[in-house]
């Protein structure tokens, strides 16, 4: 009896806390709200979306739903702004739960490559003919070449993943300064290396087998030339969007953690 009773208080003491948080959660909503718009101010936006289990009500099972976050750090080019993050719980990955998230936005998109933030560019946000610009991640790009490199599999996957560390040496020289000094020594530093990895990129593209992971990597870079190309013509762009990357990466541990 006392086993049983302990595990109806079990239930009960969860119940409870479930009734608390979803309380607290409605009594916070207008900050999360006045947080996101703060955001929606900023001149650039990171966005970043993953997986997050979540307990189906009724059912004692874990189902996949996706959390997003939308972060501001206007430091890295010299900005006052304090950093700020926002997150959106949804049940899909829709394209709808961005434009939704970032409705009247116009301005910088730092992202992954992810199609939904491209919809989201081409069609605008907007009432006016302003629109959002993407930027997009090096750090994502390093990622497909680096596993290659890893494992011994591709000399070009290391002589780019070589290659690309000395743009991110040229990035901690300059974090901080502001926009035009940013754009000035990217333009007299980092400008060549891009431009013989891209050179690179497209000599070696017909020598390889289509279906490898390398020509993979490759195709991923020349189709997103111009949104990796954006922070070299742009001192707020970053050359990564790991602040919402950390940010998020955080949120979902702690998650996993029932913190």
């Amino acid at each position: 009896r006392r086993a049983i009773a302990a595990v109806g208080k079990a239930e009960l003491d969860r119940s409870l806390m479930a009734q608390w948080m979803g309380k607290v959660g409605f009594e916070l909503q207008p900050l999360a709200d006045y947080v996101l718009e703060r955001i929606k101010q900023g001149e650039r936006v990171f966005a970043d979306e993953t997986t997050l289990p979540t307990l189906a009500p009724g059912s004692g099972k874990t189902q996949k739903a996706w959390l997003w976050a939308y972060a501001r750090d206007d430091s890295p080019f010299g900005g006052a702004g304090p950093p700020m993050v926002a997150y959106r719980f949804e049940d899909s990955r829709s394209g709808d739960c961005v434009a939704r998230h970032l409705a009247g936005y116009t301005g910088i998109l730092q992202v992954d490559g992810y199609s939904a933030y491209t919809r989201l560019a081409k069609t605008g946000t907007g009432a006016s003919n302003e629109t959002v610009t993407l930027a997009g991640c090096w750090a994502h790009l390093r990622r497909r070449f680096y596993e290659l490199h890893l494992n011994g599999s591709s000399r070009l996957a290391t002589q780019a993943v070589t290659t690309m560390a000395a743009l991110w040496k040229i990035e901690g020289d300059i974090r901080g300064l502001a926009p035009a000094a940013r754009m000035a020594a990217r333009q007299q530093r980092s400008a060549a290396i891009v431009a013989e990895l891209f050179n690179l990129w497209e000599m070696e593209l017909p020598r390889i087998s289509g279906k490898s992971k390398l020509a993979e990597a490759i195709r991923y870079a020349t189709s997103r030339r111009k949104v990796l190309e954006c922070f070299l013509i742009d001192g707020r762009v970053e050359i990564d969007s790991n602040i919402v990357e950390r940010a998020i990466r955080r949120r979902v541990v702690l998650a996993l953690l029932g913190r």
